[in-house]
């Protein structure tokens, strides 16, 4: 087990609470509303991705951007923009990523109980300032930690200035999180550990390979408690 007085610092969608899954529903739901005549849902899927890939930089995470992505993609789709009743469709596919509920991943809020009586805690999430604050508020988990963080992308700048900023010596803090691509390579570049919770439901665009003897691999939140 890891001594006590550690930083350890946590992703929160799909590490804390589910939230790429209600992205997933609204795109099935989506794809079966526009019920394309010839293209398959893993086509629609594929050129989806891309878009969103493409709007990333001019409209960041969260549900904003992914609202914004089905409205070009239903034009790639039909050859046409979408009209006001179409709008208000999409507008109602996303309503429930609004972030006022949240899903908590099993045993999180106890572990996270009981670690912040061993070490010291804080949150480090990407996205859009308001719905991500959304989430943390509905999740009741803020008061938990010592610091909570909400940053526009999770890279090793963002890493480092966050570390810098709260004086934390890397190879004392540990990054953990579901996403390979914004929580396990960019923390393992600055020298901070790491420890990998894989989710089935993380984002296509957050998988990258993980080679990294180094990187703890866990399979259930609860089970920090065993090492830290």
């Amino acid at each position: 087990m890891i001594e006590p007085g550690r930083t350890l610092i946590f992703d929160a969608d799909d590490t804390l609470w589910e939230n790429n899954v209600l992205f997933e529903r609204a795109l099935d739901d989506f794809i079966t509303w526009v019920a394309h005549p010839s293209l398959a849902p893993p086509e629609i899927r594929r050129r989806f991705a891309a878009i969103q890939t493409a709007s990333i930089p001019t409209h960041g995470y969260g549900a904003p951007m992914f609202q914004y992505s089905l409205g070009r993609c239903f034009e790639e789709l039909t050859g046409r923009p979408a009209g006001e009743a179409e709008h208000a469709e999409i507008a109602d596919l996303c309503a429930a990523l609004s972030g006022h509920k949240v899903e908590l991943i099993p045993g999180v809020a106890a572990t996270l109980e009981e670690l912040r009586h061993r070490h010291e805690l804080h949150l480090l999430t990407k996205g859009s300032p308001e719905p991500q604050q959304r989430k943390i508020d509905a999740s009741g988990l803020a008061p938990l930690f010592t610091s909570v963080h909400i940053v526009a992308e999770k890279d090793a700048a963002t890493y480092r200035r966050f570390t810098t900023e709260l004086g934390i010596v890397p190879e004392d803090g540990w990054m953990i999180g579901n996403s390979v691509k914004s929580d396990i390579l960019p923390a393992r570049e600055v020298g901070l550990n790491a420890v990998f919770l894989p989710n089935e439901h993380t984002w296509e665009l957050e998988h990258a390979e993980l080679d990294d003897e180094h990187v703890l691999e866990l399979t259930a939140f609860p089970e920090l408690l065993a090492h830290f």
